[in-house]
């Protein structure tokens, strides 16, 4: 079934770290379970971005130690267009998802956190690693890959 609202737009603050990193693990993964999943277009946002940065060395290193490519993104600052065309909005952190309820219209019913469908006992923050050196990088995307499997489910369940 066709849908209007065929993106899943990642968030984060500066769309240079967490949401690009986010992006393309979550494209990745749904590219590999055929229609109607590969069929969504995964694109990632700041609350707080400009336009034109590209991704933060730390985080292009980090994925491509699992063998996806950032070299080519440029940052984009969250826009109504982007929240129009959305299925589902995924923040890094509750204050994420906070921004977006204050500022914008016509949000998705579909607002979570990557790490939100992991189940009860679990850190759904993913902590913002700007500034900081590889490990905490690593630890970032290790959290996100950590939550693929649930995300993936939750998307399954909810865009057929």
């Amino acid at each position: 079934m066709a849908q209007d609202r065929n993106l899943i737009l990642t968030v984060c603050t500066g769309n240079i770290c967490r949401s690009p990193m986010a992006a393309k693990l979550l494209q990745h993964a749904l590219a590999a379970e055929g229609a109607p999943l590969d069929q969504l277009t995964v694109e990632s946002a700041g609350v707080a971005a400009g336009y034109g940065e590209p991704a933060s060395s730390n985080s292009v290193a980090a994925l491509k130690k699992v063998k996806i490519d950032l070299a080519q993104h440029q940052s984009q600052p969250v826009t109504q267009e982007l929240i129009d065309r959305a299925f589902m909005i995924i923040g890094m952190t509750d204050s994420h998802l906070d921004i977006l309820a204050h500022y914008h219209t016509g949000l998705p019913k579909r607002l979570h956190l990557f790490r939100e469908f992991m189940g009860p006992d679990v850190d759904v923050q993913i902590p913002d690693p700007y500034g900081q050196n590889f490990d905490a990088y690593q630890q970032c995307l290790d959290s996100m890959i950590e939550a693929i499997p649930s995300l993936l489910a939750y998307i399954k369940q909810e865009y057929n």
